[in-house]
C-alpha cells in the first residue's frame, strides 16, 4: 500500500512537468512531423496502397492533433508575476549564466527613456513565454539588461515594465 501511495505521489508531482507547453523548437520539430508524415501519406497514394494510405492518414491526423494542442498551450497568456513561482521550482533555466554587455549596469525606472544600444535585437528574449513572461504586445520587446528583464517600447525608446534580479 505504500508503494502505491508513493508512486502516485510521484506520479502528481511530475504529472505538471510533463504537461508543460512546448518551446518554440519543440513546435518547430512538430510541424517537422507533419511534413514527413504528409510525405509519407504522398508516397503511399503514389504506390496505391490502400492499407498504407489509410496508416498514413491516421498518423498525419495525429500528428496535427498533437501540433494543434501544444500551439494553443503556447497561446496561454501569462500573468505580470507567474514567472516568480515557476522560478523557484526550475533555477536551472533562471540562471545567469556567462552573460556579458558592453555596457555598464544601469537601474532603470519605469517611464524613463533608454538609448537603443540597450534594447539591440542582440539583447531580446527571444522566446519570453518559455520564462512565463507577460505577452509583450505591438512594438514592445522584452530585453535582457544583466540580471533584470525589461520590457522596452521600441519605438519610443521607454520603458514599460522592470522586473529586476530576475535571472539569478
Amino acid at each position: 500500500m505504500r508503494k502505491l501511495i508513493t508512486t502516485a505521489l510521484i506520479a502528481a508531482a511530475a504529472l505538471p512537468a510533463m504537461a508543460s507547453a512546448q518551446s518554440n523548437r519543440e513546435l518547430a520539430r512538430d510541424r517537422q512531423d507533419i511534413r514527413q508524415e504528409q510525405r509519407q501519406l504522398d508516397r503511399a497514394r503514389a504506390r496505391g496502397d490502400v492499407r498504407g494510405i489509410r496508416e498514413n492518414r491516421a498518423d498525419l491526423r495525429d500528428a496535427r492533433r498533437e501540433y494543434r494542442e501544444d500551439f494553443n498551450d503556447r497561446r496561454y497568456r501569462w500573468g505580470a508575476n507567474d514567472w516568480a513561482g515557476y522560478r523557484n521550482y526550475n533555477p536551472r533555466l533562471y540562471a545567469r549564466g556567462n552573460w556579458r554587455a558592453p555596457f555598464r549596469y544601469n537601474r532603470f525606472a519605469v517611464g524613463g527613456r533608454i538609448a537603443p544600444l540597450y534594447y539591440g535585437s542582440n539583447y531580446w528574449i527571444r522566446d519570453p513565454w518559455r520564462f512565463r513572461l507577460p505577452v509583450a504586445g505591438y512594438g514592445r520587446r522584452w530585453v535582457r539588461h544583466y540580471n533584470d528583464v525589461v520590457l522596452v517600447d521600441y519605438r519610443r525608446g521607454r520603458v514599460v515594465t522592470v522586473y529586476r534580479g530576475f535571472y539569478r
